[in-house]
C-alpha cells in the first residue's frame, strides 16, 4: 500500500563491434544509446528521484574527450538526460548523423561503452551530487573511473576510517563517494603496477600508455577494494581506457543479470528488461552469482571471475514480492503462488462463507497475487461442487446441477488508484483529507451488510495508507466485514541493503508489539531488550545476536494482527476488520530460491545488518524515553 523506495537500478551495454557495424545492420550507430534508453525506461520502477548515464569512446586521439556523463534529478530524469544527448545532434546534417565514422570522431556519447543508473535514496541525501554515475578524473585514461551501483553498505564508518588511515581525504561522507575513492585508489595502484612493467620493458611515451591500457586488470582492483564492504550491492563501472565491469555482493542480496552474444554484452538489475530490450528468451539470460564479477576489457574480451568467495545464500525475497517487474516468468509464478496459498487463512477469516465474499486487490503491484488468490478459491469451490455432487449419490436434476455449478468466485475491481497527493498543501487536516482520497472505490460492487470484502496487497509496512485512505474508503461500501490480506509476512525489522525501511518505529507491526507489551504491563521487557542491545553493541559485530527479535516473543501473530487493527482503524469506522498475513513457511514455499527474509525474521545475512538493527532499537528506546521525560512521565 505504501510505496517503498528501492535504492536503484543499473544498466550496462558494451558494444563488441565497431559503430559502423550497427549503422549497417540496424540503420543507426546509436544502437547502444537507444538500447540503454530502453533498458532504463524498463527499470523506471526502480528509481524516480534521479537518473544518470555515462559513455566511453575507444581509440580517441589525445586532445579529444573520450568520457561523457549526464545526470538529472526528478521523475523525468531519464527523458531529460537523453534529450540533452539528442539535443547535441540537432545541428548535424542527415548525412553526418548517418556517418558512424564521423560520429565516432566528433560526437559526444558516440562510444562503445554505456552505463546507466536510476536512483532512489534510502539515506535521505538528495541533490545532483548524489545522483550516479560518479566520476573520478585523471590525465591518465586508465585512471579515470566512472561508478554506479545498486547498493547500501552497512559498515561505511569502518571503510571511511580505513581510507583516511591510508592518507586519503574524502570530500563527502557517503558510501558511493567513499567506494569511488577506495576503488579509484586501487585503480591508481594497478595502473602504476603496469607502468613499472612497461618501464622495465624499455617502453617510452605513448607505448607506455598503450601498454597500460591493454593490460589493466580490473579484477585486481575489485579484489583489493571490495573485500572490506558489508552490505548488499551490484557495483558497475567503466574506465577511461575502456574497461567495463560489474560485481555482485557475496551474499547474493542484490540481483544482476546479463546477456551476451557476438554483438553486445548487456547487464541489468532485472531479467525481463534484457529479454524485452534484445528480444531474447529466458535461457539467453545469465544471473551473476554471489561474489562474482563480469569484465569486458578494451579489446572486447568478456570473462567472469569469482572475486570474493560466496558468503551466504540470501537473495532478496522482497525483490520477488514487490520490487522487480512481475513480467519475469519466475516472479510471476511466485507471486501467484503467494496469493494462492492464502486460501485457507482467508476462508477462516470469512467463516468459510465464500458465497457472500467479494475478492479484490490494492492496485497495482498486488494484482498478480490476486490472480493466485482467485486460483486458490476456484480450486476450493470446484472441490466443494464435486463433494456436493457425490453426496447426492444419484443423478442430479437440472435444477440441482445448475444450483451447484452456479457457485463461483466473486471478484470485482473494487479499489482504484486515483491521484497522487501533492505536497504543496502542508496544513495538517487538509493534507490528511487529501490523503484519504488517493484511492477510490467502485460503488455497488459489494452488497451492503451482506458481502464480506477480501482485498489483497503485496505488503503492509507502515500502515499509514491503510489508516488514512484504504480503510476509510472501503468502509463506504458498508460490507459485512473487511479482510485485508498481505501476500508477504509481517514486516518486523529494518532493511539496510537498499530498501527504504530503516527505523523500527515506522513499522506498524513493531508499534503493535510495543503497545501490547504496555497493555500487559510488560514495559520491563522493552527495557531489558534495550540493555541487551547495548551489551551486544560492545561485542565484535561478527558475534552480535539480534536481541530485537525478543520484542515479538510474548505474542502470537493473531494477537499482533488484532492490535494493528485497533491502532489503524480510522475514527468512526463501523465495519469489522481482520488482517491475514502470509506465513514465513508460505514465503519459503512460494519463493524457495530467494532465502533473504531478514525483514520478516530478523536474521540478517551480514554482521553489519545485525549491528544496525541493534542500534536502531537503542535509538528508538532513547528517543522514546527522552520524549517521555519531557512530559514528566516515567515507566
Amino acid at each position: 500500500m505504501e510505496p517503498l523506495k528501492h535504492e536503484c537500478g543499473v544498466a550496462m551495454i558494451r558494444l563488441l563491434k565497431p559503430l559502423e557495424y550497427y549503422q549497417q545492420k540496424y540503420g543507426t550507430w546509436m544502437y547502444g544509446l537507444n538500447k540503454l534508453y530502453l533498458m532504463m525506461e524498463k527499470q523506471h520502477n526502480r528509481g524516480q528521484e534521479g537518473a544518470g548515464m555515462a559513455s566511453v569512446k575507444l581509440n580517441v586521439q589525445p586532445g579529444n574527450e573520450y568520457m561523457f556523463r549526464e545526470r538529472a534529478e526528478g521523475s523525468n530524469a531519464i527523458t531529460e538526460i537523453f534529450a540533452k544527448v539528442q539535443g547535441s545532434f540537432k545541428s548535424l546534417t542527415k548525412e553526418q548523423l548517418a556517418d558512424a565514422e564521423y560520429a565516432s570522431k566528433n560526437l559526444p556519447f558516440a562510444g562503445e561503452l554505456y552505463m546507466g543508473h536510476l536512483r532512489y535514496s534510502t539515506t535521505g541525501k538528495s541533490g545532483l551530487q548524489y545522483v550516479h554515475p560518479f566520476l573520478r578524473r585523471n590525465n591518465w585514461k586508465a585512471k579515470n573511473l566512472c561508478l554506479c551501483g545498486n547498493f547500501n553498505m552497512t559498515n561505511i564508518d569502518e571503510i571511511f576510517d580505513r581510507i583516511v588511515s591510508q592518507g586519503q581525504y574524502p570530500r563527502i561522507y557517503s558510501d558511493s563517494y567513499i567506494m569511488l575513492e577506495l576503488m579509484g585508489h586501487r585503480l591508481d595502484r594497478e595502473v602504476e603496477r603496469n607502468y613499472t612493467i612497461a618501464d622495465e620493458k624499455g617502453l617510452q611515451g605513448m607505448d607506455i600508455t598503450n601498454f597500460i591500457d591493454d593490460n589493466v586488470d580490473m579484477s585486481n582492483v575489485l579484489t583489493t577494494s571490495m573485500e572490506y564492504f558489508d552490505g548488499g550491492y551490484v557495483i558497475c563501472g567503466i574506465t577511461g581506457s575502456g574497461e567495463m565491469f560489474a560485481m555482485r555482493d557475496p551474499w547474493g542480496i542484490r540481483p544482476a543479470f546479463f546477456h551476451l552474444n557476438d554483438e553486445v554484452m548487456a547487464l541489468a538489475s532485472e531479467r525481463p528488461v534484457l529479454q524485452t530490450t534484445f528480444d531474447v528468451q529466458v535461457e539467453d539470460i545469465t544471473e551473476l552469482q554471489p561474489g562474482e564479477a563480469i569484465f569486458v576489457n578494451r579489446a572486447g574480451k568478456v570473462r567472469r571471475k569469482q572475486i570474493i568467495k560466496q558468503k551466504g545464500d540470501s537473495k532478496c525475497s522482497f525483490e520477488r514480492i514487490y520490487f522487480s517487474r512481475g513480467s519475469d516468468t519466475d516472479i510471476y509464478k511466485e507471486r501467484k503462488k503467494l496469493g494462492e496459498q492464502l486460501t485457507m487463512p482467508i476462508l477462516k477469516a470469512v467463516d468459510y462463507d465464500h458465497e457472500h465474499t467479494v475478492f479484490s486487490f490494492i492496485p497495482n503491484t498486488a494484482e498478480v497475487a490476486f490472480y493466485g488468490m482467485l486460483t486458490g478459491f476456484k480450486t476450493y469451490i470446484n472441490q466443494q461442487k464435486v463433494d456436493k455432487l457425490l453426496a447426492l449419490n444419484r443423478m442430479p436434476t437440472k435444477e440441482e446441477l445448475m444450483e451447484i455449478l452456479d457457485e463461483y468466485v466473486h471478484s470485482e475491481k473494487v479499489a482504484w488508484k486515483d491521484i497522487k497527493l501533492r505536497t504543496f498543501i502542508s496544513e495538517g487536516s487538509t493534507r490528511n483529507d487529501l490523503a484519504s482520497h488517493v484511492y477510490d472505490v467502485t460503488y455497488g460492487s459489494v452488497r451492503r451488510g451482506i458481502d464480506n470484502l477480501v482485498i489483497i496487497d503485496d505488503s503492509i509496512v507502515r500502515g499509514t495508507t491503510l489508516k488514512e485512505s484504504i480503510l476509510k474508503i472501503l468502509d463506504r461500501l458498508q460490507p459485512k466485514k473487511i479482510v485485508i490480506v498481505s501476500s508477504s509476512p509481517q514486516i518486523r525489522y529494518p532493511d539496510y541493503y537498499g530498501i527504504d525501511m530503516a527505523r523500527l518505529e515506522e513499522f506498524c507491526v513493531f508499534r503493535a508489539a510495543i503497545q501490547l507489551l504496555k497493555d500487559h504491563g510488560m514495559e520491563s521487557v522493552i527495557t531489558n531488550i534495550y540493555e541487551a542491545c547495548k551489551k551486544e553493541l560492545l561485542k565484535p559485530k561478527e558475534k552480535m545476536v539480534n536481541q530485537v527479535r525478543r520484542i515479538y516473543e510474548p505474542f502470537t501473530v493473531d494477537e499482533i494482527n488484532r492490535k494493528i487493527v485497533d491502532m489503524l482503524r480510522p475514527e468512526g469506522m463501523k465495519t469489522p476488520v481482520e488482517l491475514v498475513f502470509q506465513s514465513i513457511e508460505g514465503l519459503h514455499n512460494a519463493i524457495p530460491e530467494h532465502k533473504g527474509d531478514w525483514y520478516f525474521t530478523g536474521y540478517y545475512p551480514t554482521p553489519g545488518g545485525t549491528k544496525l538493527c541493534l542500534q536502531a532499537f537503542v535509538n528508538y528506546y532513547e528517543k522514546y524515553v527522552a520524549d517521555l521525560s519531557q512530559t514528566g512521565i516515567t515507566w
